[in-house]
């Protein structure tokens, strides 16, 4: 049994399919436990595992710009778009985009199967929120047997213990991959595949494509797409090696390790390439270094791990939750609402360690890391117009800063090859990325030629992602960080938006063309998407231009770059209210083609920039305000996640809540049922607690973290406001180790809506700078030295000295 302060969720029958199955990752590998008496499957991933190549970018960028979209052609899209000519301008843009970005691919499948096991009794199956472990059991006649599964970041092996009481079992081990297969050996005590991954994929949304998933005759440019997957056992029983799989009998106790090696890894990590037979020899060993260690060993060192990286942070919606609880019967079906805001919390968290870690792999995409379609939904790639970032919204909030590193390796890749695309596109200086990215930072538009200018040509994603840096800093107040990586991005980002915007005589800076992602207006009854300036746009610009300004004048920088962006910051134009009161999509008055759209690009000043705020801009505040009123609720796990957390940053908590019950309801099946306001399919939550677009999403789950967060603690102003969104349903609870910006980090309950205990912690910082702390209008500064702790009572007066953490 798991220890009693642990949050488990349980199920009790197998998966039957892949979204009731339970996620385990170390941010390389991750896999899908689906549990079982008989045959028991577990599907595997690897981050590093997509389609393409490292010079595929290039060779991309270098064929859109043979075909002749450049700064020349660009010129010819303003001019048309200057001159009302909206057909033209289309189909000028257009030529700008190039093939798709590469896909996520699944790698693997384990089956363990049991003889006799059809007719064990089952006894259900776990997953340990705070351990990271999957556990299944169940009894064959007189036979107890308890599997686990886990993934090691200490080994970077996925393990699985068999254990037995009261008798042995026998069992086959079977390993596959529904990629090529080009190699197989299977001993006593290993089973190794060599696997070779396609060097293009297509999206399923491209159902034209001839060969969607293409594979290479050998090497590309000295790169060879391989992988090596081995497998490594030991057990008290007999085994045998039979038709390239184990068998083992008699047995009480199996363990098995599984380890990769892939050419993408060693890319994406900058080491020297590998051949086929060294990726073999590395797979095997780190397999059987594993394995040496023994079942108890790795599980104990394991939990160590994962307990230090989770352990710190959590947040309490309502009474003391522990336990084991029912995902159908306690969340889905239940009307607990404090205890599903509880465990949403805890599983975004989860699912980011499991998915994002340093020195890993790649960030965490639109399925984590967790993917077993060979053509995902939208290729389970990176879509940079809210979905990436989504997924680290609340990374350093939810005190998982150590998980956004992996994102910040991605950007670096992108800022090189958005450098040649600025370059060669746009006639730019800096660098720029538009919808899509993939782990070999793709930064090209992507739609083939006939992909929609309202979510392929929009120029601003790198502008979006680089705040993540900014962020990171404001946290961790780590100015080597700032200087070494977050610079570089905020200042070559700067510099392609400096040189994107125009002068065209408006009294402002304009971006042309501009689109607001992926959203229409109607002209003459006509569908359009290019325009001048839009929300998103002026705001994204704005925040990249503060902060290129602040990071500067923190390193001492005075360079030619921050002088001009001092000098444009006044030229650009302003948020504006319209006449109805709402904060409008675009720089002119245009009628929305979909008012209830699910994207809320023109509000992303309120969150998660934080420009628009009821303090410092209420009349803004008001109208962002109004302009959710017309978006309506709903309709999908992302979407509502950026309501929440925009309801949240404008202190709405009534309808916060009412947007989290919503979003935490199961997925109903039948998508014809109280349709959503915009027309698509209600989203909702799956049997494993997957959020859902439709199709699985992981997205909504991090961002229902983030804005559980939003609702109890917010520092984007700088004071550190405790409670600013809580509804009056929520009572009671108990945050531990939430982060705020200027390197601090906060514990407090609360009781009748009110904080009682409050312990606030400098971590790091500049101990000149007072500390604010506010609930409702009442707000305290104190100063506190890095290192130390002050606490406060319910009034926010400072109980005593600060004394050291």
């Amino acid at each position: 049994m798991p220890p009693s302060d642990d949050l488990v969720l349980s199920w009790p029958a197998p998966a039957a399919t892949w979204t009731e199955a339970a996620p385990v990752g170390n941010g390389r590998l991750g896999a899908m436990v689906f549990g079982g008496p008989h045959r028991a499957r577990i599907q595997i991933n690897d981050s590093t595992v997509w389609s393409g190549t490292p010079g595929g970018p290039a060779a991309a960028l270098a064929a859109v710009r043979a075909a002749g979209a450049g700064p020349q052609r660009l010129e010819e899209v303003r001019a048309a778009l200057r001159t009302g000519d909206q057909d033209r301008a289309e189909k000028l843009l257009m030529t700008f985009e190039g093939p798709y970005s590469q896909e996520y691919l699944p790698y693997a499948d384990l089956h363990l199967t049991v003889a006799g096991g059809e007719k064990a009794a089952y006894l259900g199956r776990t997953l340990d929120l705070d351990t990271a472990v999957a556990e299944d059991a169940f009894r064959l006649d007189a036979t107890s047997v308890r599997r686990r599964v886990w993934a090691d970041a200490v080994t970077g092996a996925l393990c699985t213990t068999l254990d037995t009481d009261g008798g042995t079992v026998d069992l086959s081990v079977d390993l596959s991959t529904p990629l090529r297969e080009v190699h197989r050996s299977a001993t006593s005590s290993r089973l190794t595949l060599g696997i070779e991954i396609p060097v293009d994929g297509a999206p399923a949304h491209e159902p034209q494509v001839a060969e969607p998933l293409r594979h290479a005759d050998g090497p590309l440019d000295g790169y060879d797409p391989f992988a090596a997957l081995a497998l490594a056992l030991d057990t008290d029983g007999e085994v045998t090696a039979a038709h390239g799989n184990l068998l083992v009998t008699g047995a009480s106790h199996v363990l098995l390790t599984l380890a990769s090696s892939t050419a993408a890894a060693r890319q994406w990590h900058g080491e020297d390439p590998a051949d086929r037979a060294t990726h073999l020899a590395l797979a095997g060993d780190t397999a059987a270094q594993a394995l040496a260690q023994g079942a108890d060993h790795l599980l104990g060192n394991h939990v160590v791990d994962v307990r230090a990286l989770l352990g710190g942070t959590s947040l309490r919606i309502g009474p003391r939750r522990h336990g084991t609880y029912d995902v159908a019967r306690d969340i889905l079906a239940g009307d607990d609402e404090l205890l599903t805001a509880t465990v949403l919390f805890q599983l975004g968290r989860y699912l980011l360690a499991t998915a994002s870690r340093p020195h890993a792999g790649p960030p965490a995409n639109l399925q984590g890391i967790w993917n077993a379609d060979l053509r995902p939904a939208w290729s389970s790639n990176y879509t940079i117009n809210i979905n990436t970032q989504m997924n680290y919204w609340g990374a350093e909030a939810a005190g998982l800063s150590s998980c956004h590193a992996p994102l910040f390796d991605l950007l670096d890749r992108m800022a090189a090859q958005g450098a040649m695309v600025a370059r060669e596109l746009y006639g730019a200086r800096g660098w720029v990325a538009h919808h899509n990215t993939d782990m070999w930072g793709w930064a090209l538009p992507v739609g083939m030629g006939h992909g929609s200018p309202s979510w392929a040509l929009w120029m601003t994603g790198g502008a979006w992602l680089t705040q993540h840096a900014w962020d990171h800093y404001e946290f961790t107040r780590d100015l080597g960080f700032l200087r070494e990586r977050a610079w570089p991005l905020l200042s070559g980002c700067a510099e392609f938006l400096l040189d994107w915007l125009v002068d065209d005589g408006t009294g402002f800076l304009d971006t042309l063309p501009s689109t607001s992602p992926e959203n229409l207006f109607l002209v003459d009854g006509t569908h359009r998407s290019l325009t001048r300036s839009s929300a998103m746009d002026m705001a994204l610009i704005r925040a990249t231009f503060e902060r290129t300004v602040a990071a500067a004048e923190l390193l001492g920088l005075d360079t030619p770059l921050v002088q001009a962006v001092r000098a444009a910051l006044p030229r650009l134009r302003p948020p504006r209210i319209s006449a109805e009161g709402r904060l409008p999509e675009w720089a002119e008055d245009l009628t929305e083609a979909d008012p209830h759209h699910r994207h809320l690009s023109h509000l992303i000043a309120v969150h998660p920039l934080g420009l628009i705020d009821p303090d410092t801009t209420p009349e803004l505040a008001v109208a962002a305000g109004k302009s959710m009123d017309r978006r309506g609720p709903g309709a999908m796990g992302w979407s509502w996640a950026w309501k929440i957390a925009l309801r949240a940053r404008l202190r709405d908590a009534a309808t916060a809540r009412s947007l989290l019950l919503e979003a935490s309801r199961p997925l109903d099946g039948d998508a014809t049922v109280d349709a959503p306001p915009d027309g698509s399919e209600w989203g909702g939550l799956l049997p494993n607690l997957f959020s859902t677009h439709p199709p699985f999403q992981i997205d909504g789950n991090y961002g229902f973290m983030a804005a559980l967060t939003e609702m109890v603690l917010q520092s984007h102003t700088g004071t550190v406001h405790l409670l600013p969104a809580l509804p009056a349903q929520w009572p009671e609870g108990r945050a531990t180790d939430l982060r705020c910006r200027g390197g601090l980090a906060v514990d407090f309950d609360w009781a009748d809506g009110v904080p009682t205990t409050i312990t606030v912690r400098r971590l790091a910082g500049d101990a000149d700078e007072p500390v604010s702390v506010r609930h409702g209008d009442r707000t305290t500064k104190l100063r506190l030295p890095i290192g130390h702790q002050a606490e406060l009572d319910a009034d926010l007066r400072v109980r005593g000295e600060p004394v050291p953490c």
